[in-house]
C-alpha cells in the first residue's frame, strides 16, 4: 500500500512539473519578439532652385554715343540677390562696352539706365563700332551683361537689331554744309585770287600768276586737318584730337611756303632793281647820244678847215658805243620782260611741278610725298576716328624733301 501511494505521489509530481513547463513555454511564445534597432535614414541635400536668367525685354532711347539708353530686364531683382548689378555694362554687337556702368538702377522694376560714353577701357570697341561708316546709322544687336561674363538674352539679337546712330542727322547735315561751303570758298579763291599763287600783280589783263607749290601744300594740309577734325568731333564728340606730329607737319609745310616766299621776294627785288638800273642807264645813254649827235651835226655844218678831226672821231666813237650799249640794254630788258610774261599760269600741275627750265624732280618729290601722306591720313581718320601720329623718321623725310626743294629754289629762274 505504501508502495502504491508513493507511486501515485511520483506521478502527480511529474504531471505538475509537465503542466508548469508547458505554461511557461506558452507565455514565452506569446511575448513579442524584440524589434531591431532602427537605423537612421540617410540625410538628402535639397537641390537649390536655379535663379531665373535675366532677359532684356525692352529698350528705350536713342542708341548713340553720348546719349541716354534705358533697358527693361525681367528677373533682374532675383538675379541681383547673388550678383552685382552695378557691374552690368551694355553689349553692342556682342562686344562689352567695358567701364560704361549704369547711371541708375531700379531693381524692383527691372530698369537699368546708361549714359553711353567713351572710356579708356572701351575706346577700341567704340572705334570698331563707329569707324569706317557707310551711313549715318548701322544695325546692331543690343543687350546687357557683366563685363567679365556674357550678355543676357535680349529682344534685340542679330535677327532683330536696333539702329546705332553713328552720326547725328542734324549735326551731320550742318557739319557737311559747313565743310562744303568752306571747300567751295577755298576753290573759288584758288581760281580767282592769288591765295595759293605766286605773289605780285596780274601779268596781263585776264591772266593769273602761276600756282605756288609751298602755298598749295599748306592749303592741302589745312583743309585735310580741318575736315578730319570736324568729322572726328561729329562721331566721337572728342575735341583734343590734333597730335604733336600734325603740328610738326603743318610747321614743315608753313616753313616751306615761307622760305619759298622769301626767296621769291628776293628775286623780285633783284629783278626790279635790275630793271630800274637798266632803264635809267638807257635814258642816260639816249640823252648822251642826243647831245653827241647834236655836236656832230654842228661840226658837220661848219667849214672843213675849221673842224677838229679828233673831236669828230671822238664824238663818232661815243655815238657808236652808246648805240651798242643801248642795243645790249634793250636785249636785257626784253629778256626780263619775257620772264615777266612767263609768270602767267600754265595750269595747276605744270605750275607746281615745273620751273622756267621745265619739270623738276625736287618739286615732284615733295608733291608725291604729300599725296602719299594725305592718303594715309584720310585712311587713318576714316577707319580709326583718330588723327595719325607720324613718326619722327617720316617727319624727317618730309623735312628733307622740303629742304631739298628750298635749296633748289635759289638757282631757279623766276
Amino acid at each position: 500500500m505504501q508502495i502504491l501511494n508513493a507511486t501515485r505521489l511520483a506521478l502527480l509530481a511529474i504531471f505538475l512539473l509537465i503542466t508548469v513547463t508547458g505554461v511557461s513555454a506558452q507565455e514565452t511564445s506569446n511575448q513579442p519578439s524584440p524589434s531591431p534597432t532602427p537605423q537612421p535614414a540617410a540625410t538628402q541635400t535639397p537641390t537649390p532652385t536655379p535663379t531665373p536668367r535675366p532677359k532684356v525685354v525692352r529698350v528705350f532711347g536713342n542708341v548713340e554715343l553720348d546719349d541716354i539708353v534705358e533697358f527693361n530686364i525681367e528677373n533682374l531683382e532675383k538675379w541681383a540677390e547673388t550678383n552685382d548689378p552695378a557691374k552690368l555694362v551694355p553689349y553692342i554687337d556682342g562686344r562689352a562696352i567695358k567701364g560704361n556702368y549704369p547711371e541708375e538702377l531700379h531693381l524692383e522694376r527691372g530698369r537699368v539706365i546708361y549714359h553711353l560714353e567713351i572710356t579708356p577701357e572701351n575706346k577700341k570697341v567704340w572705334t570698331d563700332l563707329l569707324g569706317a561708316p557707310v551711313g549715318m546709322r548701322r544695325p546692331v544687336s543690343l543687350s546687357v551683361g557683366l563685363e567679365t561674363g556674357s550678355a543676357f538674352d535680349s529682344v534685340h539679337p542679330e535677327g532683330n537689331p536696333v539702329s546705332l546712330t553713328v552720326i547725328s542727322p542734324i549735326y551731320g547735315i550742318l557739319a557737311l554744309l559747313i565743310i562744303f561751303v568752306t571747300l567751295a570758298l577755298l576753290l573759288w579763291l584758288v581760281r580767282k585770287t592769288n591765295i595759293i599763287r605766286e605773289p605780285g600783280p596780274p601779268p596781263a589783263p585776264g591772266k593769273h600768276r602761276p600756282y605756288n607749290l609751298g602755298r598749295a601744300q599748306m592749303a592741302f594740309w589745312f583743309f585735310l586737318i580741318y575736315t578730319s577734325y570736324m568729322a572726328i568731333w561729329l562721331v566721337t564728340s572728342a575735341l583734343d584730337t590734333i597730335t604733336a606730329s600734325l603740328l610738326a607737319l603743318m610747321g614743315i609745310s608753313a616753313g616751306t611756303a615761307l622760305g619759298e616766299a622769301l626767296i621769291d621776294t628776293g628775286k623780285d627785288t633783284a629783278k626790279a632793281n635790275q630793271l630800274r638800273d637798266l632803264t635809267a642807264e638807257k635814258l642816260a645813254l639816249e640823252q648822251s647820244i642826243t647831245e653827241a649827235q647834236s655836236q656832230v651835226d654842228t661840226l658837220n655844218a661848219a667849214p672843213a678847215a675849221a673842224t677838229d678831226q679828233m673831236t669828230r672821231d671822238t664824238l663818232n666813237r661815243q655815238l657808236i658805243d652808246g648805240r651798242t650799249r643801248i642795243g645790249q640794254i634793250d636785249q636785257q630788258l626784253r629778256r626780263l620782260n619775257s620772264q615777266q610774261s612767263a609768270t602767267v599760269s600754265s595750269g595747276f600741275l605744270r605750275d607746281i611741278l615745273a620751273d622756267s627750265s621745265g619739270y623738276s624732280f625736287h618739286r615732284f618729290q615733295i608733291f608725291a610725298w604729300t599725296i602719299v601722306l594725305g592718303v594715309i591720313f584720310l585712311s587713318t581718320v576714316y577707319n580709326n576716328l583718330t588723327m595719325p601720329e607720324f613718326s619722327s623718321t617720316l617727319l624727317g623725310l618730309m623735312g628733307l624733301s622740303a629742304g631739298t626743294y628750298i635749296g633748289f629754289k635759289f638757282p631757279e629762274q623766276k
